[in-house]
């Protein structure tokens, strides 16, 4: 792909599905393809980035969907146990998903009624489910049981580029996760506007939160990703998790955009 048609598919697709992934207040059933360039196959548009950069957000018809794990419930021990992944998983991430489906509802209601009074509420609950749906599905498969180690190929050689070291980017992340205020995530996240990356922390799942972002890698830093196990010792939990990091599929989100 030539730069021209690498920086106008960043532009028109990539930047759109950021807003979606970080703030949640996107929806993929109404959203239409980028414009793609000619470079691209045919098959290819927005739910094809969705796919890739979003793993298991949307079923083959194109609605919210729960994915399943790509591994057992205790795949991750000792560094995550499986019951902590179970509940997770099956009640907390599944709880965002039937949100997210229950906001849209309430919002096409409010179009078709014209009452329009509840729309300050709903919306904010559109973005806050939407964010816990996106973010879990990058959550879960950033994570394996052969994680660990560091990263390789054009994500280590970006990393190094724009944090200095991949030393250097790891302890801006643990610290970013461990100083969390309250409920949140940790995220490497590619930034469209400057082809950068960069590390936010994200309060919650829809706050300080940076438009034009998008997740390749999060850490989920609510107490009930870590709790059971490491009690009010996030600290241990960020240092643990490194172990279970699936580099490679983090890997395969940033070589999306850029090539």
């Amino acid at each position: 792909m030539s730069e021209s048609n690498r920086r106008e598919f960043l532009a028109t697709g990539t930047a759109a599905l950021a807003a979606a992934a970080i703030a949640g207040v996107a929806s993929a059933q109404e959203s239409k393809p980028a414009k793609r360039p000619s470079a691209m196959p045919a098959a290819a548009g927005m739910g094809a980035v969705i796919t890739q950069a979003i793993p298991g957000a949307i079923d083959a018809n194109g609605k919210w969907t729960l994915p399943p794990l790509p591994y057992a419930y205790d795949a991750l021990e000792p560094h995550i146990d499986a019951q902590t992944m179970q509940i997770h998983h099956d009640k907390h991430h599944a709880g965002y998903v039937k949100g997210l489906i229950a906001c849209e509802e309430k919002l096409a209601e409010a179009r078709t009624t014209g009452d329009f009074s509840l729309v300050e509420h709903w919306s904010k609950k559109l973005s806050f489910n939407g964010g816990g749906h996106f973010l879990h599905c990058i959550f879960w498969d950033s994570m394996g049981p052969n994680g660990g180690g560091d990263p390789t190929g054009a994500l280590a050689r970006k990393i190094a580029a724009d944090f200095g070291s991949v030393a250097a980017f790891k302890a801006q992340f643990s610290a970013a996760a461990k100083a969390v205020e309250g409920s949140g995530w940790g995220i490497l996240g590619y930034q469209v506007a400057g082809a950068k990356l960069t590390v936010l922390q994200g309060q919650n799942q829809n706050l300080l939160s940076q438009w034009g972002v998008v997740p390749l890698l999060a850490i989920d830093v609510w107490e009930h990703a870590y709790y059971l196990k490491y009690q009010n010792r996030r600290a241990d939990y960020v240092d643990a998790w490194w172990n279970v990091v699936n580099w490679q599929a983090v890997g395969k989100r940033f070589e999306m955009l850029e090539h």
